[in-house]
C-alpha cells in the first residue's frame, strides 16, 4: 500500500524530468538538419562533463563527423547550429548583423557582474556601451597603456632574473611554472591600465588583488557543477541569487571600483584607462567626448565592464601566453627565427626598452602570434542568437538554411581552425601560413581568433599588444625549452573545462646572456 503510494509519484517526476530533459531533442530532425545525437541533460558536452574527453578533443571530433555549412549540436538541453561554412559565417556575422546582434544568453539574472557586462548586454544598450568603451582602445589610448604595460614587464623580467642568479647552475637554466607567471603578469597589466592599482604580483605574490583575482578565475570543481546548473536551470538560479563567481570577490570588486571611482573624483585625478572612461560615462568628470544622448547606467552596470575587462583578459589572455611559451619550446625553428629578428630590434633601440610603433613593425613576430592565435585562439567558441528570421543559400553548393528568431547559432573557432580542409597540418605550428605572400589566402570567415565583425572582442588590441610585448621580452632574454616536467607531445588534461595540458606549463628557461 505504502509502496504503491510512493512509487507512483516517484515515477510521475522521474516521466517529467526525462520529458523535460529530451524536450529539444527532435529540434533539428523536424527541420531536416543532419545533428549530433545528444546525450540526456548533457547535449554533446557529457565526455568534457564526465572527465572522458576535454573540450578541445570533443569540439574537434564533432565538428569533423559533419560535412556541409552547418550543423546541429547540443549545449547541454539547448539547440545550437553550429557553423561550418565560411561564407555563411561573414553573412551572420558581418552582412546581416543585425539579425544576430546578441549573444546567446546565460543568465536570467541581469544584476549579476557577468549578466551586466557588455558581453551580454543586447541591442541598443550594447550599442551605447560598446560606443562607451571603444575609445579605450585607440592608438592613442594604447600608446599609452603601452608604458604601463612595459612598467609590469620590467618588474616580470626582473623576477626571473633573481631565478635566473638563483640556480645551481645558471648554464642548466631554471624551471618556471609559465601559466603562474603570466597569471601573475596579466593581474599586474589589468590592475595598471584598467583600474590604475600598482600590484607587483611578482614581489608581493600573496597580495589581496592576486589572491582573490586567482580565486575568481581558478574555476574548481564546486564552480564547474554551479556553471551547469545555472545553465540548465537559469530561473531556478535566479530565485536562489546563484552566481558562478564566488560572491566574495564579487563584492570586493564592487567595493574596489567604486571606491576608486569615489577617490579620483574627490582629488580630480584623470588617467587613461577604463574606469576614467566609465567616470565620463556615469557623469562624475567632465568628458572631452560630446554625447547625443547620456545613457543612465547603473553602479552594477558600471563595475561590470570593469569586470569583464578583468575576467576576458586574464584567464584566457594568460593561456594563450602560456600556449605560446609551449609551441615555442616544441618549435626551436620558429623560436630562434622570430629571436633573430628580437634582437635585430633590440641593437636597432641599444638595448633600450621595444617601443609601441616598432612592436607594430616585426612582420615575424606577426606571424609567430597570429599562427599561435590559430592553434589556441582566446574564444573557443562565438555565440550569436537569431533576432529576426534568416535564410541563407550556399552559392557554391546550393545548401539552403533557415534560422528563425530565438536560435542559438555558434562558431566553434578551435575547431574551425584545426579543420585539415582550412588549413594543412592543423596540428602543426608554422608561421608562415601568415607571411605577407600567404595570408590573403586565408578567407576571414575562417580565422576569427577574437571573433568577427561588430561584435567581436573590443580589447583584441590590447591583446595583441600584451602578447607581442610579453614575447619580445621573454625570448629576447631566455632560450625556452622542455623541462623535466614538460609533457610532450601536448596532451589536454580532460580532468577541468579550463584549457590545460597534462603536467601543466612548466619550461626550462637559459639564459641567452
Amino acid at each position: 500500500m505504502w509502496f504503491e503510494i510512493l512509487i507512483l509519484p516517484a515515477v510521475f517526476v522521474l516521466v517529467v524530468f526525462y520529458r523535460w530533459g529530451t524536450k529539444n531533442h527532435d529540434f533539428f530532425k523536424k527541420r531536416n538538419i543532419p545533428y549530433e545525437k545528444p546525450a540526456f541533460i548533457f547535449g554533446g558536452g557529457a565526455e568534457i562533463v564526465f572527465r572522458k574527453k576535454s573540450v578541445v578533443q570533443v569540439q574537434q571530433e564533432i565538428h569533423n563527423r559533419h560535412n556541409g555549412i552547418a550543423y546541429g549540436a547540443f549545449d547541454n538541453r539547448d539547440p545550437i547550429l553550429m557553423l561550418k561554412d565560411p561564407q555563411l559565417i561573414k553573412q551572420i556575422m558581418i552582412k546581416d548583423f543585425d539579425h544576430f546582434v546578441n549573444r546567446r544568453p546565460f543568465f536570467e539574472d541581469t544584476e549579476n557582474l557577468f549578466g551586466s557586462s557588455i558581453f551580454l548586454m543586447e541591442n541598443k544598450k550594447w550599442r551605447d556601451m560598446r560606443s562607451t568603451l571603444s575609445p579605450a582602445f585607440t592608438g592613442s589610448k594604447m600608446r599609452q597603456m603601452f608604458q604601463l604595460v612595459l612598467q609590469i614587464l620590467d618588474e616580470a623580467m626582473k623576477h626571473l632574473e633573481e631565478h635566473s642568479k638563483a640556480a645551481t647552475n645558471t648554464a642548466e637554466g631554471f624551471e618556471l611554472d609559465v601559466k603562474d607567471f603570466t597569471i601573475r603578469l596579466m593581474n599586474g597589466a589589468i590592475a595598471s591600465t584598467a583600474f590604475g592599482l600598482e600590484t607587483n604580483s611578482f614581489k608581493d605574490e600573496g597580495n589581496e588583488f592576486y589572491e582573490k583575482a586567482k580565486k575568481a578565475v581558478n574555476f574548481t570543481p564546486g564552480q564547474q557543477i554551479k556553471a551547469i546548473f545555472i545553465t540548465l536551470l537559469p530561473k531556478v538560479a535566479k530565485i536562489f541569487r546563484m552566481e558562478i563567481f564566488d560572491k566574495e570577490f564579487s563584492q570586493y570588486f564592487r567595493q574596489l571600483v567604486m571606491d576608486t571611482m569615489k577617490y579620483r573624483q574627490e582629488k580630480k585625478i584623470r588617467r587613461a584607462d577604463m574606469i576614467d572612461l566609465l567616470m565620463e560615462a556615469k557623469g562624475m568628470i567632465p568628458s572631452d567626448i560630446p554625447k547625443t544622448k547620456q545613457h543612465n547606467w547603473s553602479d552594477v552596470e558600471i563595475v561590470a565592464q570593469c569586470f569583464i575587462f578583468f575576467f576576458a583578459a586574464l584567464e584566457p589572455l594568460s593561456t594563450t601566453m602560456s600556449f605560446a611559451v609551449r609551441e615555442l619550446l616544441e618549435y626551436p625553428d620558429v623560436q630562434e627565427k622570430l629571436y633573430e629578428e628580437i634582437k635585430s630590434c633590440n641593437e636597432q633601440l641599444q638595448g633600450k626598452q621595444i617601443t609601441y610603433e616598432l612592436l607594430q613593425k616585426m612582420p615575424y613576430m606577426e606571424m609567430v602570434v597570429s599562427e599561435v592565435l590559430r592553434k589556441w585562439p582566446v574564444g573557443l567558441v562565438v555565440d550569436r542568437t537569431c533576432t529576426h528570421d534568416f535564410s541563407y543559400e550556399s552559392p557554391e553548393t546550393g545548401e539552403r538554411i533557415e534560422i528563425r528568431k530565438g536560435d542559438f547559432v555558434r562558431a566553434s573557432m578551435i575547431a574551425i581552425h584545426r579543420d585539415a580542409k582550412n588549413f594543412e597540418n592543423p596540428d602543426v605550428l608554422d608561421p608562415e601560413r601568415f607571411s605577407e605572400e600567404n595570408k590573403s589566402q586565408i578567407d576571414p570567415g575562417l580565422y576569427l581568433p577574437f571573433g568577427l565583425g561588430p561584435r567581436n572582442c573590443i580589447g583584441n588590441r590590447f591583446a595583441l599588444l600584451v602578447f607581442k610585448a610579453f614575447l619580445y621580452n621573454l625570448v629576447l632574454n631566455y632560450r625556452l625549452q622542455p623541462s623535466s616536467q614538460t609533457v610532450l607531445p601536448t596532451i589536454m588534461d580532460k580532468k577541468t573545462f579550463q584549457l590545460r595540458p597534462v603536467g601543466g606549463f612548466w619550461t626550462l628557461l637559459k639564459s641567452r646572456a
